[in-house]
């Protein structure tokens, strides 16, 4: 009954935002609360949902900084000189830029953290896309696209979960599923060409003269000798060329730091913050005029996330996450033994759709390989199959992340859901494709 709870949960879930007819802020807050209140769960819904708060706490106050801290390189002009090279490269060509966000993406996102991907990504790309009126829902699904690839490296969460679960060595774990990413790497790619073709079929190549024309009423700054994306008077008033050496040096200390470990997440965006807007803007008035500019892209991102922390909660305090884990394994007959990991490669990608990374590796994840075993099959390659699914684990609702990327891409979650949805799942099939032909799992 659980099971069938949680389920429907997820999908009234999932059509009340895919369909338009709720925000994902209010249906991540009615829904679980009405389904736990038809379980039976009703008196302990503040319970749960102020645990699922609670351990999402942190990541809420990080992704406040993030944004801040981002917003205030954007708007003191650190990606202006990296705009104005690739609109010089490009020249106005939207498959280049589609390609390029692909490459960009991969790139930055080795160090396995999406945050921080999606940050440096949609910050460098956004400008473009707006200057040549794109399509904005293609940026935040090539950069999700190309952080499920990259994803499945050894300081990644999903890899390192698997063969915690599993205790398994890393380096028998990972090295098979190296040209396993080099063919996802070669699809994301493929997918971004196709996309980017289409967006040229609509728009056109524009001359940098055409740019420029459309730029018309605005001012071109110029750093190191180098045009940058046309401004607004307003936007150009907030510019600071003369510290773009401090603020280069303020953001790889970070990110160095963000790779190093040095301390959590949320305490380094929140001295970042503080140290940059100090330095770029050490007027109190223009601090307070720079934080209520982002105070929108705060709000939308970091109420998302509290929502989230209900729907989590109250999935995993009711335990319907484990109910629809056990019945998902019970439903594998005993005749598809031989071909689990297929099956586990497959069905990772609902699995870890509707559940956490930490429920789906530590909870399901053992259940499954426990009962290979008894097939001869290795749970090496069961944790391989189960790290193919997670391209369209990225989409899910319940990644925080996932909301930072489209808050900062400015696009609905719903729509780009369904535009990115089928992108992610070709990801999986083609990964997965892949790992049979190269023997990393078995039909």
């Amino acid at each position: 009954m659980l099971a069938i709870l949680g389920f429907s949960m997820v999908a009234v879930f999932m059509y009340l935002i895919m369909s338009g007819k709720l925000s994902a802020l209010i249906a991540l807050m009615i829904v679980p609360a009405a389904f736990a209140v038809f379980a039976g769960f009703g008196s302990g819904i503040g319970d749960m949902a102020l645990t699922g708060i609670t351990e999402l706490a942190p990541t809420g106050v990080m992704l406040m900084f993030a944004i801040l801290y981002f917003g205030i390189m954007i708007d003191a002009g650190l990606f202006d000189p990296v705009v104005g090279k690739i609109l010089k490269a490009v020249k106005g060509d939207p498959m280049k830029i589609v390609v390029g966000t692909a490459v960009l993406a991969m790139i930055v996102s080795l160090d396995g953290d999406g945050t921080t991907t999606y940050m440096i990504t949609i910050s460098s790309m956004l400008p473009l896309y707006q200057r040549l009126k794109m399509n904005p829902l293609i940026l935040p699904a090539v950069a999700l696209m190309a952080v499920g690839v990259t994803n499945l490296t050894p300081w990644g969460g999903p890899t390192a979960r698997a063969a915690s679960a599993l205790n398994l060595d890393m380096q028998e774990l990972f090295n098979p599923l190296i040209p396993v990413m080099i063919v996802g790497a070669l699809w994301v790619i493929l997918s971004a060409y196709w996309m980017g073709k289409q967006e040229r079929k609509r728009l056109g190549v524009l001359s940098m003269e055409e740019l420029q024309q459309q730029a018309e009423g605005k001012s071109y700054l110029t750093f190191f000798g180098t045009a940058t994306a046309a401004v607004s008077e307003e936007e150009a008033k907030w510019k600071r060329p003369k510290l773009i050496w401090f603020n280069f040096a303020l953001t790889i200390a970070l990110m160095a730091m963000l790779i190093l470990g040095v301390m959590p997440l949320p305490i380094l965006f929140m001295l970042a913050f503080a140290i940059a807007i100090t330095v770029n803007y050490p007027n109190v008035m223009h601090q307070k005029e720079r934080i209520a500019e982002h105070a929108s892209n705060v709000l939308a991102v970091v109420s998302l996330v509290f929502a989230a922390g209900i729907f989590t909660g109250i999935l995993s305090g009711t335990e319907m996450v484990d109910a629809m884990a056990n019945s998902l394994v019970a439903v594998i007959p005993d005749s598809m033994g031989p071909h689990l990991p297929i099956i586990t490669a497959i069905t990772s990608m609902p699995f870890t759709f509707f559940m956490s990374n930490d429920a789906y590796y530590f909870g399901v994840l053992p259940i499954i390989a426990e009962a290979a075993s008894t097939y001869g099959i290795s749970a090496v390659e069961l944790g391989r199959a189960s790290l193919l699914g997670q391209p369209v684990h990225l989409l899910s609702p319940l990644v925080a992340s996932t909301y930072l990327l489209v808050g900062m891409a400015k696009v609905d979650f719903g729509q780009y859901q369904r535009f990115t949805i089928l992108w992610t799942v070709g990801t999986s099939l083609v990964m997965t494709m892949a790992a049979l032909l190269f023997g990393v799992i078995s039909l």
